[in-house]
């Protein structure tokens, strides 16, 4: 197990940090957010041509930086400490660990360099309207006809959906249930049948769309049929990286609150001196804490490629969806009325800790999946 981070990751967190801080400070994270497309063009640019970071752990091979999850999920941090306005997680997490996870080697040379180079932005449409992220609960159908492959179903849920220029769309075959049956695509934006529409959300930071294929003619990545066990790990793989931004958002309200509680004077005394704002404060911390360290270790383990990802990420989120949403509200009421007035940037880290904890899974949804799997593992070893 490594208990400290090299040398060379601890220079990449601080570049990360520093372009964070530069491009990406409140007013501009405002400014995105009012917006038509809900990100600067000009900054993804930036962050996928100067930095690379859309491509972190992709191999060179593939056009990426050839690092892997641990660096994945320092850029992840990062960028959750500032609220960062772009389609990172849709088109640099979900949809190119689906194309690592599914498509063939000459399908991921066809995309991924495109994918890190930021010339295409892409998502992965997998939940539907019910909600569930769970790829054994897609009903939208594919079906091969003359060689062509046709689908039909209803997407929502989808993070940057008005933007994208591919969708890689999960369908299953005709009569089929469960994880049997599935199957990736990759759809482009103007494939006829194919329309999207943004959906109005609470987190105005991140976007989410519903997507309608009617019809739509697409292109079968990978095999047939077979890519439940891509898509599973793909999950397991986005959750780790996840967690690692709603870390990076917790520590930021943290951070918030203690300086917040330094200086607002009451009753005479600056609040931080009453002995319960000091409880408040080290709660935080501990829970802070207890998820940064679980978000670290499960990315160490998707680097690592360990049997024991799926556990580590789900108990991972679990924790850093509490950390947040409990750092969110504790720093409301640290500042009182006016953390939930607009001019207060507190009140855009609540929203967007309450997106994130619902956004692949609740930290209920994830516990119980932790439990199952214990479950399964250990009936697994007694046999």
């Amino acid at each position: 197990m490594q208990f400290a981070f090299t040398d060379e990751q601890h220079q990449y967190r601080d570049i990360v940090a520093r372009f964070c801080r530069d491009k990406s400070p409140s007013s501009r994270v405002r400014a995105q957010m009012a917006s038509d497309a809900g990100f600067d063009r000009e900054l993804w640019k930036q962050l996928c041509g100067e930095l690379g970071m859309s491509g972190v752990h992709v191999p060179e091979a593939l056009g990426g930086q050839g690092y892997g999850a641990v660096e994945l999920g320092i850029a992840m941090e990062e960028m959750g400490r500032v609220m960062f306005c772009g389609p990172y997680f849709s088109s640099s997490v979900l949809a190119t660990y689906a194309l690592l996870n599914g498509a063939t080697p000459r399908q991921q040379a066809d995309w991924l360099p495109q994918l890190c180079a930021g010339s295409v932005i892409a998502t992965l449409a997998l939940a539907e309207p019910g909600g569930s992220w769970d790829p054994g609960a897609v009903t939208a159908t594919a079906v091969e006809r003359n060689g062509q492959w046709w689908i039909d179903g209803v997407k929502s849920y989808v993070l940057d959906g008005h933007v994208a220029d591919l969708f890689i769309v999960a369908a299953r075959a005709p009569g089929s249930t469960g994880l049997e049956g599935l199957s990736l695509f990759a759809v482009p934006a103007t494939a006829s049948g194919l329309s999207v529409k943004a959906l109005k959300t609470l987190d105005a930071t991140r976007r989410l769309s519903w997507v309608q294929l009617r019809g739509v003619q697409a292109s079968l990545l990978g095999a047939a049929d077979a890519a439940a066990a891509g898509l599973l790990r793909t999950l397991d793989q986005a959750v780790v990286a996840l967690s690692a931004e709603m870390v990076g958002g917790a520590q930021a309200l943290l951070d918030s609150a203690v300086a917040y509680a330094k200086l607002r004077v009451q009753f005479g005394r600056v609040i931080g001196s009453f002995q319960a704002i000091k409880h408040k404060c080290a709660d935080m911390l501990l829970d802070v804490e207890f998820a940064r360290s679980t978000a670290y270790r499960a990315a160490e383990l998707a680097a690592s490629d360990s049997e024991e990802l799926q556990e580590a990420a789900c108990i991972a989120k679990a924790l850093a969806s509490d950390a947040f949403m409990q750092a969110a509200t504790d720093t409301l009421q640290i500042h009182g009325g006016i953390g939930f007035t607009w001019e207060n940037d507190t009140q855009l880290y609540y929203k967007r800790a309450r997106s994130s904890g619902a956004l692949l899974g609740s930290a209920a949804e994830h516990r119980d999946r932790y439990v199952l799997r214990l479950a399964e593992r250990q009936a697994g070893d007694r046999k």
